[in-house]
């Protein structure tokens, strides 16, 4: 099944978890998916029927609005991992974002005045659907509650600052997730074998394939759970393929009035404008 959060009213002043049936999005009794996850019995909840709305009637709010952690990974895909001039890395990358940085599917990227050097990265996110401590790779998918999409778009100028990446990554207003999360039933184990895309303005950017993941969904999840309990509604960001503007020469950054169109294969996409400098 394909869940979303919905902005719902007349202004959109509230959210609600809803499940994609055809073409509409039948109203499930939360005010989210990340507090659908919450429940034990979240999958028999997210089959009951509900009220029906247009998906245009609503605006897609993060898939998961407020994740309880948000995991992100650098450095996990080869090409990408040469166009930035690093060394494939032994253990995964880890970084962190914070929730204020997450829109919606369709919201506008939030351009902040004080960095010129705004970037993309289509990226795989895993969300999580029940608690995971010292879970084994051959366990761990066993925990994914579902797949969505995610754009890390990321401030280069102010990430190169230092060695630590977040100041870079968690620009408030930046991070597009969504619209959908997609169950695993509805992909290949790990969500491999899956086509991740970025285009600008119609212009191909990013091109991949999650096979090419050096951290897999499965390892990913166990390595982090040997560090901390992940939790129901807990973002993972699996990493961005080679294609970035801070990989090309001369470099391209995003500039107010950009188009935004990032698509994970089976999984949806995310098309967002970029505002001006705020």
């Amino acid at each position: 099944m394909r869940l979303a959060t919905v902005r719902l009213g007349d202004p959109l002043s509230s959210t609600r978890a809803a499940r994609l049936e055809r073409d509409s999005l039948v109203l499930l009794p939360a005010a989210s998916v990340s507090e659908l996850l919450a429940r034990s019995d979240w999958r028999a909840v997210a089959a009951e029927d509900g009220d029906r709305v247009a998906p245009d009637e609503s605006t897609f709010a993060p898939v998961v609005p407020r994740p309880p952690k948000i995991v992100c990974l650098g450095l996990n895909y080869l090409r990408h991992i040469r166009e930035m001039n690093s060394e494939p890395p032994a253990f995964p990358t880890l970084f962190a974002k914070y929730a204020g940085a997450l829109i919606g599917a369709r919201d506008e990227i939030q351009m902040p005045a004080v960095a010129r050097q705004m970037d993309w990265e289509v990226e795989l996110g895993v969300v999580i659907g029940r608690p995971a401590r010292l879970v084994s790779p051959a366990d761990a998918l066993d925990y994914v509650a579902g797949y969505t999409v995610v754009n890390d778009v990321t401030a280069r100028d102010w990430q190169s600052r230092t060695t630590q990446f977040l100041q870079g990554k968690t620009f408030e207003h930046t991070t597009p997730v969504g619209p959908y999360l997609v169950t695993p039933d509805e992909l290949p184990p790990g969500g491999r074998d899956l086509e991740v895309r970025c285009e600008v303005d119609g212009q191909l950017m990013q091109r991949d394939n999650t096979t090419d993941l050096i951290f897999d969904v499965a390892h990913t999840i166990a390595y982090i759970s040997q560090i901390l309990t992940l939790e129901p509604g807990d973002l993972i960001s699996m990493g961005t393929p080679d294609g970035v503007g801070a990989g090309r020469d001369p470099e391209v950054w995003l500039q107010p009035g950009n188009s935004v169109r990032t698509v994970v294969e089976g999984v949806g996409g995310l098309l967002n404008v970029c505002s001006g400098w705020t």
